[in-house]
């Protein structure tokens, strides 16, 4: 066959900085040029995801959403997260506050990231989900708060992902050394290309008409 006949398959990148890491690498390689380069040329890769995006923003990339589009990767909380940062340090009279206001958050962010994920699975495209990765604060209470409370937002990820039959990409376990991070938050180089290399190897080995939850890390 031709290769001016073969189909184009079309990844779209959703999200925040964790795709839209150009700005934090200094004119290295950024996710979706990695990801572009380790598929092979039947695959093509844009970037919609714009650094700060919460789950509210989601619904504005896909305005952008082109016609040829047959996969989409959603990276998107870890915004969301850092917006109730503040109550890592809120006075509370019993650890049972803490979690009553650690449930009221998770409520909160759940029916954000399902009516966030209902719109983009409308489109009818092959879709995948993505956790939130731990940060890597030098200061290792702080650092132990944010990875207790991110727990909550991953619950909610993954119990999303779960319901809707779709894959996810456990970036928890994919960026799991200091190498891969540029600062606290964002991915390095290296960060980079691990998310890339998980990627590729998700659309090309994952049956999506399966409708089952598989984690690829």
């Amino acid at each position: 066959m031709n290769d001016n006949n073969k189909t184009m398959n079309h990844i779209i990148l959703l999200g925040d900085s964790i795709f839209d890491n150009a700005a934090y690498v200094e004119g290295e390689p950024d996710v979706r040029t990695q990801l572009q380069d380790v598929l092979t040329k039947e695959w093509k890769v844009t970037l919609l995801a714009v650094d700060g995006s919460t789950t509210h923003d989601i619904n504005i990339q896909l305005k952008r959403l082109p016609k040829d589009a047959s996969h989409i990767i959603i990276s998107i909380g870890g915004n969301d997260a850092l917006g109730h940062g503040g109550f890592l340090y809120e006075s509370a009279m019993s650890v049972a506050d803490v979690l009553n206001r650690l449930s009221q958050i998770g409520a909160d962010f759940q029916q954000k990231y399902h009516r966030m994920l209902t719109d983009v699975i409308s489109h009818g495209l092959p879709t995948t989900v993505c956790t939130i990765y731990y940060p890597r604060f030098p200061d290792a209470v702080l650092q132990r708060l944010a990875v207790t409370a991110l727990t909550v937002f991953n619950d909610c990820i993954i119990s999303e992902a779960v319901s809707a039959g779709i894959p996810l990409l456990d970036l928890r376990i994919i960026c799991n050394e200091d190498t891969d991070y540029v600062n606290p938050i964002e991915p390095s180089v290296t960060g980079g290309e691990k998310i890339s290399r998980a990627i590729a190897k998700l659309v090309i080995e994952h049956d999506f008409n399966s409708r089952r939850t598989k984690v690829f890390v």
